[in-house]
């Protein structure tokens, strides 16, 4: 060790004297000529000046250069004391132990960034081996969106805590930052100050990185830190720190040789704590706006400029930790392209272009994110093996299972209590200043809906709120159809939230409730994807809702509903006396007219054809119209699946409930025809399925009495 660490300063010495006799020649060369050269403002010629900035970057070099030899001598210290202890035999890497909490922190902000940190979630947890807890420094939107997922996802062994990122603004939003991040960009500089106290240490990530491998060996990095390293990073892969190398007058931040990414960042934050963290890096980033104006890269200038002040506190990562996929990435050289080169741990596509930059090994790395983006985040809801925590009732809920298993109708009931992982807000959504009678349009779809979308979006000019029920990789299809759409694109005021598919059934009741539970307004259109409303319904529902629902809270409107055979939109009626020289002609008919006239014949089309003023009318057995209520009103129930009394009993509930049902003169919905689902398929010939429905029944209506004290007196049997 000693042969090794004389070695290293000779180096050092010998890089040194050679600046010093470059400066001194250089200064004797040029002194004769220097009375006829102009100065700068600071008495400095022109050569002067470009012979201190070499000086500055070689000063650079050298201590970069020290930094590297002693991170070197550190890690053969520690090498020979695991091998004088017996712990370094087998050439495995460390790990934590079994039940050890790796804590991960991530800066996540709006609609976009909390759908990309998904597919780093499902990275991390896909090797994971140990406990993780994440902590989330989120705007609102974000916790709104991420609190939900995660509560839906309920993945064992896995923590998620958010924290209010306003409360941190005002320390970084004093400086001017042209990275597209904005201010979000800047806040990893405040962890010590709105992380707990209690919290020692904890790894950092951008939202746009994907792990290759277990985040548990990045975490046991920690032990080799040294009394002062306080922070782990990976040197940046590309030149942008290197003044005047991407272009001539190109002057970045000032950093310690190539600089260092902040992708990835093994942050301890009881010591920088001790060292007044925040006092530090807020005197360095005054000092260096004097002359740098703004940051480029946000969070990433400021360390840099810190540690190129502060080199001690610096753990130099290997690169397998940042491999980064900018356009000017020298990742392949530097990194993993080299006869020695180390595996690729963590892929990082920072560049504005994303999966799309400019790099020719791009394709290969853009495939394993891509495996990550479509993978069933459901398949990681698995217990750690070395990790077991027995809860409460265990063996209990196993012998209920066990029993329950043996019911033939134990995955019909199941599947009706499933709480489905949810991504609500899935695309960019903006909340309107809407009037207090404004109603949103409440439908839920599965992929091969898809198509129906922009025919309701154009018809519908109020808010919508749509649950779409897909799997992982479905929802990305729901992407690409959503970008390849200039009306969808268009309208920021339709909700689009993702329920991912979990069972063999279809939850149209729990999808409802999620698309109603996220409407925006206080009145709701409770609609089914394959009806097309009435042109200017949105409208005209809002003086309805003042004449009829105000001082009515007990009171839901119905829209009469038709149907048509013919698929095209041309045919769509513009006014009601359309509509009902069609319904003479044959050309529309009353919904389910010939199928299920139980389901709209209590609507009274008779009357509807020349009515012109809103009239009552009674609940029916099997009634299950279309209706306007306030958004507060009685929730469907979940354990109606498929296809069969899923409305039904969502009427029958409100009619025990004391509602009135009043029918509007002047809307109406169209059914667009469309093949058969696979639920009404299964309905129809699974006698199986009709059974366990009809126990579902008998079982509703009893309960239903029970809770509201109203008897039916209905006979569910068909």
């Amino acid at each position: 060790m000693k042969m090794v660490r004389m070695s290293g300063w000779r180096v050092v010495v010998v890089v040194a004297i050679w600046l010093v006799g470059v400066l001194v020649l250089t200064l004797h060369r040029y002194d004769g000529n220097r009375a006829g050269e102009k100065t700068n403002w600071m008495g400095f010629t022109d050569r002067e000046a470009r012979l201190a900035q070499r000086v500055r970057e070689g000063e650079d070099q050298v201590q970069w250069l020290k930094l590297q030899l002693s991170s070197s001598q550190n890690k053969i210290s520690q090498e020979l004391k695991k091998t004088s202890l017996g712990g370094g035999g087998g050439g495995c890497e460390p790990v934590p132990l079994p039940c050890e909490a790796v804590h991960v922190a991530i800066v996540c902000a709006g609609t976009e960034a909390s759908r990309t940190v998904v597919t780093l979630l499902k990275s991390i947890l896909f090797y994971r081996r140990n406990p993780i807890h994440f902590h989330f420094i989120s705007d609102k939107e974000a916790r709104k969106i991420l609190t939900h997922l995660t509560s839906t996802w309920r993945i064992p062994q896995v923590k998620f805590r958010f924290y209010n990122a306003e409360d941190v603004v005002d320390d970084v939003s004093w400086i001017p930052n042209k990275h597209y991040s904005g201010v979000y960009g800047l806040l990893k500089l405040t962890l010590p100050k709105i992380l707990p106290k209690n919290l020692e240490k904890v790894i950092i990530l951008d939202t746009d990185v994907t792990f290759a491998t277990d985040i548990g060996k990045l975490w046991t990095i920690f032990q080799n830190f040294d009394k002062s390293q306080a922070l782990g990073l990976v040197e940046n892969q590309s030149d942008w720190y290197i003044p005047g190398k991407l272009w001539k007058n190109h002057r970045p931040w000032p950093a310690l040789g190539r600089g260092l990414n902040t992708g990835v960042i093994l942050m301890d934050l009881s010591k920088l704590r001790r060292q007044s963290w925040s006092q530090t890096w807020r005197t360095v980033a005054e000092n260096d706006l004097v002359t740098q104006l703004s940051t480029s890269l946000a969070d990433q200038d400021v360390l840099n400029a810190v540690l190129r002040r502060q080199s001690d506190l610096l753990y130099p990562l290997p690169c397998k930790w940042n491999v980064q996929m900018s356009d000017n990435s020298l990742s392949d050289t530097l990194c993993y392209d080299t006869k020695h080169g180390d595996a690729v741990n963590v892929i990082h596509f920072n560049s504005p272009k994303k999966l799309n930059s400019v790099n020719k090994h791009i394709n290969y790395f853009k495939n394993l994110h891509l495996t990550f983006l479509q993978y069933d985040g459901n398949l990681l809801r698995r217990e750690l093996y070395n990790c077991h925590t027995a809860r409460d009732g265990d063996t209990q809920v196993y012998e209920d299972d066990l029993a329950s298993s043996q019911d033939s109708c134990h995955s019909f009931k199941s599947s009706g209590n499933i709480l489905y992982r949810s991504h609500i807000y899935f695309l960019p959504f903006c909340t309107n200043n809407h009037t207090n009678t404004a109603v949103t349009l409440v439908a839920q779809l599965s992929l091969d809906r898809l198509h129906m979308l922009e025919q309701i979006v154009n018809h519908w000019k109020g808010p919508i709120s749509f649950a779409l029920y897909l799997t992982d990789p479905e929802s990305q299809n729901f992407l690409q159809f959503y970008e390849n759409s200039a009306l969808l694109k268009s309208r920021c005021d339709v909700g689009y939230h993702v329920v991912y598919k979990e069972s063999d059934f279809y939850p149209v009741n729990f999808l409802r409730n999620l698309a109603l539970d996220h409407a925006v307004t206080e009145y709701v259109f409770l609609s089914d994807v394959d009806f097309l409303p009435s042109l200017d319904m949105a409208r005209t529902l809002q003086t309805s809702i003042t004449n009829l629902l105000l001082n009515q809270p007990q009171r839901v409107l119905i829209v009469p509903a038709f149907e048509s055979q013919r698929y095209k939109a041309a045919h769509f009626p513009d006014t009601k006396a359309e509509l009902v020289k069609k319904l003479d002609l044959g050309e529309m008919f009353t919904f389910r007219f010939h199928d299920w006239p139980a389901g709209h014949a209590a609507t009274n089309f008779v009357k509807w054809r020349t009515s012109t003023t809103p009239y009552t009318v009674g609940w029916k057995r099997d009634f299950e119209p279309y209706i306007v209520g306030r958004k507060g009103m009685v929730r469907y129930d979940t354990r109606f699946l498929g296809f069969g009394w899923n409305k039904v009993s969502h009427i029958m509930a409100l009619y025990a409930e004391k509602y009135e049902f009043v029918v509007l003169p002047d809307v109406f919905i169209i059914h667009q025809p469309h093949s058969p689902s696979m639920e009404i398929g299964r309905y129809r010939t699974s006698q199986a399925y009709r059974d366990c429905l009809q126990r579902l029944k008998d079982e509703f209506i009893e309960e239903l009495e029970q809770r509201t004290g109203k008897k039916l007196g209905i006979e569910t049997k068909e």
